[in-house]
């Protein structure tokens, strides 16, 4: 059973295509909540969204189906999937967004879909194909569909971990796709030409200073006291971020 649909997209906060996607939806299934979990994703960057992705889902409800959109190669030969991984379902491209969630699962089916409406646009298959399958896995039914093998999935090779900023907040926080309990709070991040220490929240450093944290989804982030992390070291999505030890040796991530 499904209870409602996250919507998980680098559309943007502004434009139509949220709102394209919510009313497809509403006309197919209007019973179904759909909430805008995430729709500033960095754009074009599935290798980047695929980190995050896992730590947006840690701590919501069950029964919620994940359509996923960060879809660069949209109308070309690129697959679509259906992944139901420990009882959620998550549509999305198969260009690796999907990867580290197929990978952590305990329990794990991956379906490639054959279906495909009548009506598809070459560039919105957000509204026009994703949006359709959700509604019908969300009435109990499984669209024709293959499965595959998920060793056959794009981004089966991809590091566990990222050393590398995913996502950036409205505060200016800088997300990476390291996970928190991997770090010991010894370690140093360099990032942006400085090396940051760890504190536990924003309130034990001083004003203005940069530090790293476990944030709240279990992720590494780097932040800035009342500041923005991302101006302060002039990084974005895609930088590097390098990891010492106590005794600043380099620790390959």
């Amino acid at each position: 059973m499904i209870d409602r649909i996250a919507l998980v997209t680098d559309f943007g906060t502004s434009g139509p295509y949220v709102g394209q996607v919510k009313l497809r939806l509403s006309g197919l299934i209007s019973h179904i909540p759909v909430i805008d979990l995430v729709s500033d994703l960095t754009a074009f960057r599935p290798d980047l969204a695929a980190y995050l992705l896992p730590a947006l889902v840690r701590d919501v409800p069950a029964r919620t189906l994940y359509l996923c959109v960060v879809d660069p190669g949209v109308g070309g030969d690129r697959a679509v999937l259906a992944v139901k991984a420990d009882g959620k379902w998550y549509i999305g491209p198969d260009n690796g967004l999907l990867a580290l969630i197929a990978r952590r699962a305990k329990e794990l089916q991956v379906l490639r879909l054959d279906w495909r409406p009548r009506e598809l646009s070459g560039s919105f298959h957000g509204r026009d194909l994703f949006a359709p399958v959700a509604a019908m896995l969300c009435d109990g039914k499984v669209p024709a569909s293959t499965e595959i093998d998920p060793g056959e999935m794009v981004g089966k090779d991809w590091s566990n971990e990222l050393s590398c900023l995913i996502y950036v907040d409205q505060y200016g926080n800088l997300m990476t796709g390291l996970r928190g309990p991997s770090l010991d709070p010894g370690a140093i991040l360099q990032a942006g030409g400085l090396d940051l220490g760890f504190a536990r929240t924003f309130c034990e450093v001083p004003c203005g200073q940069a530090f790293w944290y476990e944030n709240a989804f279990g992720l590494v982030e780097l932040a800035v006291n009342q500041g923005r992390a991302e101006s302060l070291l002039g990084l974005g999505p895609g930088d590097l971020v390098f990891v010492r030890d106590r005794g600043s040796r380099l620790i390959e991530r």
